[in-house]
């Protein structure tokens, strides 16, 4: 008896291990958890997409922290000059304080008297220096001291990782599950919290400062009388929540970082309020305080709000009190959890927001599920009815490869998106196209006179350099995706990723480990690897360098078309571009009534509204521009939309990108597909020859060009996800080009006497079996993707599919024909290009 080779051995435990690590996506926890903990227990983690959840991206509001330094800076200012006895006026000038005296003689003094304020911050972890935060000049006859702009940098690192932990503080406080709290660059917090639907509440619950402060009111003066004549000094004008103005103090009398706890409660009258307790510094504070000021109103000011400012009527010494205001009984139960967590050091703002509602998560599911299944089924078909029994060997692997990619993805803990799903099923589509290029080369072995086991072995030995190119460009593609991707596009770049590397493993292991078992078994005299070898012969005669000419100006023609096409309609951008806020609703009962619903918001007079249909007459799409007036006008414009059409229709899913980060996507998009192209080229010039590296470049540019004049023809909406699009249809037309160019070399090498005109020609009847094929199992799973993933990824799906079209079409008439005019040349050519030996007249070598 033949034992099984080490190689089968580890074919069959990797795919044990493959299926076990899967198994937990299918099994309920509890089944999991009695697991014993040598098994793998990780599942994948669904996206928001698909879950329903809330992402917030939050930016430190740099003005604010300028601002608060400055005020900080003058009251020092303002304390020191008086003390020194020189009268001054001092006024904000941008990040700089500037200090007028009321006797310029006294320049020198204050300069030497404010001297102390010329500061530095300690130095950071890799910092060799401290970093100046101020600096202190005299000029025009006053002192100005001015903020350093890396002093506010560093601040806003440092502001930023303070407000990383009192984030996680409230949201742990509320009690969800598994949020994603992560630093983005200097400036930047990404929060994602799954299943939290009330996207409005979590903002509210981690954008608001929070801070805290008590203040004695000014008792002789208020502040319309203080505006009308003057503010005091050192007081301020504050916004009272009853929607007066209060004239208060500015020194904060006590702060609330002196609290212990704060809990929601009701008073005497069955109103919310919120109680609170300080420690014992801030107990004996209060105390004298409110010992000190029987008769005088003392303010609560929240966030530069003055929530309620009661007379204190007896000394209170037992270091608790309550604030009351126009609380419901959620806002008191998050006001408490704002201040037990502590105050925000800076104030952030929404910079980007999305929301999907576990309805549109659980159709998304649905939607990806079928798609997947249906590409699936048909791949699996389409690959028996061509190669019967050898594609059945491809099916099996095939399926093994499925389950690889999923058990990745849960080992790794990778969070599955909706784009992800469709990386999956593009992966199963293109898949099969390793499997193929085999086939077809043992095919070509056999048809050649070797024998079966020959054509076997060389048909797996000679098509893997081939894979290899082929597969090499898309996970170039899927790189720069995962690199200046964000969010659901990275999750695509993963899946592509994962999917390349499976493929290329279950096509030398396990569909060889098939193949050369069943040759054991059968001992067959001859091979018939493709049924459909009458539709698809093994090298048709088409004559495609007679048509290179008709073909290249038509793709010139369509080319500068697809180029003007953006001009002349427009490009449908989406908000990932344009900034703004995007509402898909659904109506509750019937179909939509859009010129009703254009009509409603139309009224709020919030700008420019579009209302469309999405997909189903029961979905609308409504899209608000960006707001005069900041991010804080762009929600009020959103809770105004929500507020008008709450009664007819379900919000499934909300989006909103603000104006920097649209223009930073742009960016980071335009750089992903340049790039790319130069990251492709270069190893294309690396693998071939330089004419190949530029005739590769054309193809890129032509697939891109038509695929964005696809998105302007259509009226698609170009957004980051189209950014994808672009990238994979780049990634898969290379593929083909990419085998088309091995076989050109490869008979480069191979025929002397023959033009390069009939070179290129025979390779691309050689190898148009396997572009029909692989073509076709690709169209099938993103034809799946266009009719039943959903319409969220829809134009994202129509795209690759189109892509698919328009990379065959490239890699046979543009990048295979410009090598006849970019300088390559056959063997015969290069042999008479080589110095030859000078003779003597004997004949013999010199």
């Amino acid at each position: 008896m033949k034992f099984p080779s080490f190689r089968t051995i580890a074919v069959i435990l990797v795919t044990l291990v493959s299926i076990v690590a899967v198994l937990p996506n299918f099994l309920d926890d509890d089944t999991v958890a009695g697991w014993p903990d040598i098994l793998p227990k990780q599942e994948l983690v669904l996206g928001l997409d698909l879950q329903g959840g809330s992402h917030l991206l939050l930016q430190v509001n740099r003005e604010d922290i300028v601002e608060g330094r400055l005020g900080d800076i003058r009251r020092e200012a303002r304390a020191l000059l008086i003390d020194a006895g020189i009268g001054s006026i001092i006024a904000t000038n941008g990040t700089a304080l500037d200090v007028e005296l009321t006797d310029p003689s006294q320049l020198q003094q204050a300069r030497d008297v404010l001297a102390p304020l010329a500061r530095s911050l300690d130095a950071g972890l890799f910092q060799t220096a401290a970093v100046p935060e101020t600096t202190i000049t005299t000029t025009g006859g006053r002192v100005r001291i001015t903020l350093t702009d890396d002093a506010i940098s560093s601040r806003m690192s440092s502001l930023v990782a303070q407000s990383l932990e009192v984030i996680r503080s409230r949201i742990d406080e509320v009690g969800t599950t598994e949020p994603i709290i992560q630093r983005q660059g200097d400036s930047r917090i990404l929060v994602q919290v799954p299943g939290f639907g009330d996207s409005e509440r979590l903002k509210d619950l981690i954008s608001q400062t929070a801070r805290l402060t008590f203040h004695l009111v000014y008792p002789t003066m208020t502040a319309p009388q203080a505006q009308a004549q003057g503010l005091p000094t050192g007081t301020i004008i504050v916004p009272s929540a009853d929607g007066f103005d209060e004239l208060l103090y500015e020194d904060v009398a006590l702060g609330g970082e002196q609290l212990v706890d704060a809990q929601p409660s009701f008073d005497q009258n069955g109103r919310p309020v919120v109680t609170f307790r300080f420690n014992t510094q801030g107990a004996l504070a209060f105390g004298e305080i409110t010992s000190g000021n029987v008769g005088r109103r003392f303010a609560i000011v929240l966030d530069n709000q003055v929530i309620t400012a009661p007379t204190i009527q007896q000394p209170i010494t037992g270091g608790t009190g309550q604030i009351s205001g126009n609380f419901s009984a959620e806002s008191a139960s998050d006001l408490a959890v704002l201040l037990r967590a502590g105050a925000l050091p800076a104030t952030l703002d929404v910079v980007e927001e999305r929301t999907v509602g576990p309805s549109l998560g659980a159709d998304s599911i649905t939607s990806g599920i079928t798609a997947g299944v249906i590409a699936t089924v048909g791949v699996i078909i389409f690959m028996f009815a061509a190669y019967g029994t050898f594609g059945l060997f491809a099916n099996i692997a095939l399926l093994i490869n499925i389950v690889m990619m999923l058990a990745v993805l849960s080992i790794l803990g990778a969070t599955l998106t909706l784009p992800g799903i469709a990386g999956i099923v593009l992966t199963i589509g293109v898949a099969v196209d390793s499997n193929v290029i085999i086939f077809e080369r043992i095919r070509e072995e056999f048809a050649a006179g070797r024998s079966a086991a020959q054509s076997i072995s060389l048909g797996f030995q000679r098509a893997m350099l081939t894979v290899v190119d082929a597969n090499i460009t898309t996970l170039i593609a899927a790189g720069v995706l995962f690199f200046l991707g964000s969010g659901p596009v990275q999750g695509f770049a993963v899946t592509l990723a994962i999917g390349v590397v499976t493929t290329m493993f279950t096509a030398y292991t396990v569909t060889q480990i098939l193949v050369e078992g069943w040759f054991r078994l059968r001992r067959p005299k001859t091979l018939r690897v493709n049924v459909l070898e009458k539709l698809l012969p093994l090298e048709p005669k088409i004559p495609f360098m007679s048509w290179r000419i008709p073909a290249l100006v038509i793709s010139a023609l369509l080319t500068i078309g697809a180029i003007a096409a953006p001009f002349i309609s427009g490009l449908n951008l989406g908000i990932d571009f344009t900034g703004g806020t995007a509402i898909e609703l659904q109506a509750r009962e019937g179909d939509a009534d859009i010129g009703n619903l254009r009509e409603r918001l139309n009224a709020l007079g919030l700008g420019e509204v579009q209302v469309q249909e999405f997909g189903s007459p029961q979905d609308v799409l409504v899209r608000i521009g960006i707001q005069e007036g900041g991010d804080s006008e762009q929600q009020v414009a959103v809770t105004q939309v929500m507020d008008a059409v709450a009664e007819d229709y379900e919000v499934r899913r909300t989006e909103a990108v603000s104006g920097t980060v649209s223009g930073e996507l742009a960016i980071s998009g335009t750089i992903g597909i340049i790039v790319a192209v130069i990251g492709i080229v270069i190893y294309i010039w690396l693998r071939f020859e330089w004419q190949f590296g530029l005739g590769a470049m054309a193809a890129i540019i032509h697939d891109a060009v038509m695929t964005l004049g696809l998105f302007a023809v259509l009226n698609l909406e170009f957004n980051l996800t189209s950014i994808a699009a672009i990238l994979t249809v780049i990634g898969y037309s290379l593929n083909d080009t990419v085998v088309i160019y091995d076989r050109i070399r490869e008979n480069l090498v191979k025929y002397k006497r023959v033009s390069l005109a009939d070179i290129i020609n025979m390779s691309l009847n050689q190898t148009l079996a396997r572009t029909i094929l692989t073509g076709g199992t690709s169209a099938l799973a993103l034809l799946a993707l266009v009719f039943f993933g959903g319409e969220v990824i829809r134009d994202f799906t129509i795209a690759m599919a189109w892509g698919v079209l328009v990379g065959t079409y490239s890699s046979i008439f543009v990048s295979a024909p410009l090598l006849l005019y970019l300088g390559v040349k056959t063997r015969s050519e290069v042999e008479s290009d080589k110095p030859k030996p000078e003779r003597r007249a004997d004949g013999a070598a010199v």
